[in-house]
């Protein structure tokens, strides 16, 4: 099988378009980041320690980020129905809530995008 190289976007660079089936609903990259800064975190998998520390800190935090217009989006490739038992996992372990959007990307067609 022959590796695949795929081309990550740079400091100055438009970030790449997409639509992505998300815990919200629908999205399109485009749309969503109008009018504001936003942060594209991934992580590899629900249900694993370093990545839940990650979400819990970013959730906490949601109100800072809300508050320099800045708006929150989560990515991995698993799918939605476990990132929506993940997200009231974790709200039953640290009574935190996930707010904002997690991209299912299963077929990894938005990681790749990104590299």
């Amino acid at each position: 099988m022959e590796d695949q190289v795929y081309n990550m976007p740079r400091i100055g660079d438009y970030a790449p378009d997409f639509e992505a089936m998300t815990t919200a609903g629908k999205l399109k990259f485009s749309e969503f980041i109008k009018g504001g800064w936003t942060i594209l975190f991934s992580h590899p998998a629900d249900f694993t320690p370093v990545c839940t520390t990650e979400f819990t800190a970013f959730a906490k935090a949601s109100a800072d980020f809300a508050a320099i217009n800045c708006e929150l989006l989560g990515l991995s490739i698993d799918s939605i129905h476990s990132h929506m038992a993940w997200r009231e996992n974790l709200k039953g372990l640290f009574n935190v809530s996930i707010d904002y959007p997690m991209i299912a990307d299963i077929d990894m067609r938005v990681s790749k995008l990104y590299g």
